[in-house]
């Protein structure tokens, strides 16, 4: 179960990794003048308050009904792009990181999480880490150019153990093409295919590949309960009819 840190104890202050260049509004949590960023301005319009209640309920059931069994109980997990810190904060585990570049992280975090303030392509704090395992959902398709999204995936490659595990949940262009163009941030459309070649190319071996997963959004059915999502979950012929997200395993070479 890894160590518990009681209410008491107080959080170890962010890292803050030493960014190289400006990567855009999207990833960035710059303060504009009246102390607000561009990123703190999207996800309040996007997720209302309730939003993300729902949000936490629909990942407690996500991480324990399918996610877990990614994770053995005394792995180091690496959350990349974790935004409100609903995968590591119900995850189990020895250790725990979240990467991110929103300020108000510290927000979300629960109190055995290590924040990483710092873009995905420098995770320089987690070098030497002995990451077993790096989780990322809804986050490549917010890279400005497939580049960059090499770089975060090279960069993920060396944080990562020998044999470590990187577990992605992503839209599909494929599944959701006509959804996919409807958020401000999105930049790079991937499918199944090429998100495999991508990971090839960057030192990871395809372990598992479900090309129709979950549903593209919390607003979309079945997702729209804890209840709904469990029963979705034990019934993979639905997910073929609702899956616009792509799960897939890649392990280090």
């Amino acid at each position: 179960m890894g160590a518990v840190i009681s209410p008491t104890e107080k959080k170890p202050p962010p890292v803050r990794a030493r960014r190289t260049r400006e990567t855009g509004f999207h990833l960035t949590g710059k303060r504009t003048r009246n102390g607000e960023s561009m990123l703190d301005k999207i996800y309040r319009s996007r997720f209302a308050p309730q939003t993300l209640v729902a949000k936490r309920e629909l990942w407690n059931t996500l991480v324990e009904d399918f996610l877990q069994k990614y994770v053995p109980k005394d792995a180091t997990v690496a959350d990349i792009g974790g935004g409100y810190c609903e995968f590591i904060n119900a995850v189990e585990c020895a250790k725990k990181y979240i990467v991110d570049l929103n300020p108000d992280i510290e927000k979300f975090a629960a109190p055995d999480v290590e924040i990483v303030m710092s873009d995905a392509n420098d995770v320089s704090p987690l070098a030497g880490s002995g990451v077993d395992v790096v989780f990322v959902s809804n986050f490549f398709e917010h890279m400005p150019t497939k580049g960059h999204l090499f770089e975060v995936l090279e960069e993920i490659n060396r944080i990562l153990r020998p044999g470590g595990k990187l577990l992605i949940i992503q839209p599909n262009i494929k599944y959701a093409y006509r959804e996919y163009w409807d958020f401000i941030d999105h930049h790079i459309a991937l499918t199944e295919n090429s998100l495999a070649e991508a990971l090839g190319i960057t030192g990871f071996a395809v372990a598992e590949c479900i090309p129709r997963f979950l549903p593209f959004s919390v607003n979309s059915s079945p997702s729209q309960s804890a209840n709904l999502l469990k029963l979705y979950l034990k019934m993979p012929l639905a997910w073929r009819v609702f899956g616009k997200q792509t799960f897939m395993v890649g392990v280090k070479r």
